[in-house]
């Protein structure tokens, strides 16, 4: 195992271990000792949800992810299911009193059990990473986790942006990540790339067999992925604006002192306020064919740049922005490039 992380280090890439964090199975070496220590045995999975009011239930986890860390030089841990230490999912025997534990309140030794884990690989690891997914974050789980990341939706682009945008909304400095982005290889490339654009105001995660996409589908991601690292300075930093949330965020922008990025997944009206002399990316969350411009400023000696979902540059003129809606032709998730003249 050693071997094999340091082999995927040497490509320069870091490797986090996924666990399963409450589950003990059945035929594991360590069911014995732990197997009178569970909230629930779950025969479907045959494992046990171990109980962390126990000690040495906690010392156990926490052991075992610091062993990971010393022994195999993994750069950080994923650790999921942590909704599943839940005692009203208990069975009767977990209700019972027990001298051996040394907490009744299962919430409270699982923030015993975080801060454990916290304490322990980041003395080992300074920059350890620790994700958390979607069902069991908050505002508090930042004391323990650098990552959030979005509960499963493979395919559903509109539930991957509406997870980003609320992890962002409040989650501070805190990386926020997409689910896995996962599409059909069969589908057209414009409905392929709003699985990205839906995710550009987060780190898009892909999961997808590259070797069996189709050119068009490789030449959009490579487009979208290289508008996102030259740009994460505002899309990840920047000054986040949500709209309607009721909505689901039909309108999302991103500004700093330099840019403004804006996406429109609903609605093809682009409503910018104060843009200044700041350059502004509009993309094209939809399948509309154009995206009305309304301005509330006048916006003289402009260029405006119309790419198509893969980065080909469809038109490039002079424009000047009046206080009056313009009509722009811009192809299913395409990307409108909006730079002041000097």
């Amino acid at each position: 195992m050693k071997a094999h992380v340091q082999k995927v280090q040497a490509m320069g890439m870091k490797y986090i271990l996924w666990y399963s964090m409450p589950f003990i199975g059945l035929h594991s070496k360590a069911w014995d000792t732990y197997k009178d220590k569970l909230l629930v045995y779950r025969e479907h999975l045959q494992a046990g949800v171990l109980d962390p009011r126990y000690p040495e239930v906690r010392e156990y986890l926490i052991s075992t992810y610091e062993t990971a860390l010393n022994e195999w030089g993994v750069d950080g841990f994923k650790l999921d299911f942590i909704d599943e230490f839940d005692l009203n999912k208990a069975n009767d025997k977990a209700l019972e009193k027990d001298g051996r534990r040394d907490f009744d309140s299962v919430q409270e030794a699982v923030e015993c059990l975080l801060e454990g884990i916290f304490a322990r690989l980041y003395a080992r690891k300074a920059d350890v990473m620790i994700e958390f997914r979607q069902k069991y974050i908050g505002p508090f789980m930042r004391r323990f986790g650098n990552i959030f990341r979005v509960a499963d939706c493979p395919n559903d682009a509109v539930t991957n942006r509406v997870g980003t945008i609320d992890l962002r909304l409040f989650s501070g400095n805190t990386a926020v990540h997409s689910d896995m982005l996962m599409w059909s290889p069969e589908d057209t490339v414009e409905n392929a790339a709003l699985q990205l654009i839906n995710v550009l105001f987060a780190v898009p995660q892909l999961s997808m067999r590259f070797e069996k996409l189709p050119p068009e589908h490789i030449e959009m991601t490579k487009f979208w992925l290289k508008f996102w690292r030259e740009n994460r300075d505002v899309l990840l930093f920047g000054e986040l604006r949500a709209e309607a949330p009721e909505l689901l965020y039909p309108n999302v922008q991103a500004r700093n002192s330099s840019k403004v990025v804006m996406a429109v997944f609903g609605s093809p009206y682009v409503k910018v306020v104060e843009p200044g002399n700041k350059k502004l990316f509009i993309m094209n969350g939809t399948l509309h064919q154009e995206l009305v411009l309304d301005v509330d400023r006048e916006l003289p000696n402009r260029v405006v740049e119309i790419y198509d979902c893969c980065g080909n540059l469809v038109s490039m003129a002079p424009l000047a922005v009046q206080k009056v809606p313009h009509r722009l032709k811009v192809k299913p998730s395409g990307l409108v490039i909006l730079t002041c003249l000097k």
